[in-house]
């Protein structure tokens, strides 16, 4: 796999080894040996290890997040769209990071197979950008209800450039009632 730095330290952009013949292609989409010397290990100084997968489905014009869970329950993910395509992002919530309240954003679909890993200390979330789409994640804690959070997608002042009319945007009722950032105490000191 090949690992693509971005801007904000904790995020990275993965992209598979990919064999295509007449048949059609096959790759490998997780391998926890690769993962931990290509990426956990050289780039985190830490292991990983992924505890629970997740799956959703959306239409075009739906906005998920931006979510994230408190700690003790924080959670590191690595996430991919393995149908249609996606504007998927993150957000710096680590107090005291260079890019606290920064965002980085990259398009993942079926068609480039990369995938984005996020550690802990950032909130996540999509715009769906095909008519639809199946989104696959990967998590290094289990789901906590009471740890759940989120701030608003719709926050403009975090300059997130969304390739959406996000005036137009489905969302879910949870989703319309997250904080703005400017409102939102970070618990990732």
């Amino acid at each position: 796999m090949k690992i693509i730095e971005t801007p904000i330290e904790g995020i990275y952009v993965i992209e598979p080894k990919v064999f295509e013949d007449a048949r059609g292609y096959f790759f490998e989409s997780f391998s926890q040996k690769v993962f931990d010397e290509e990426l956990a290990l050289p780039y985190l100084g830490r292991k990983v290890e992924f505890v629970q997968d997740n799956e959703s489905m959306s239409s075009f014009g739906v906005m998920r997040g931006l979510h994230f869970q408190r700690p003790p329950h924080s959670q590191a993910k690595l996430v991919r769209c393995v149908r249609g395509r996606v504007f998927d992002v993150a957000v710096d919530l680590r107090v005291g990071s260079p890019s606290y309240g920064q965002w980085y954003g990259v398009e993942l679909s079926e068609q480039n197979r990369r995938q984005l890993f996020l550690d802990k200390g950032f909130a996540h979330g999509f715009a769906v950008l095909s008519q639809t789409a199946v989104f696959q994640y990967k998590c290094d804690d289990y789901y906590h209800p009471e740890c759940d959070a989120g701030i608003s997608i719709m926050d403009k002042s975090l300059g997130i450039e969304w390739p959406v009319d996000i005036e137009q945007a489905i969302l879910s009722p949870k989703d319309t009632r997250q904080p703005l950032f400017k409102d939102f105490v970070s618990p990732f000191i």
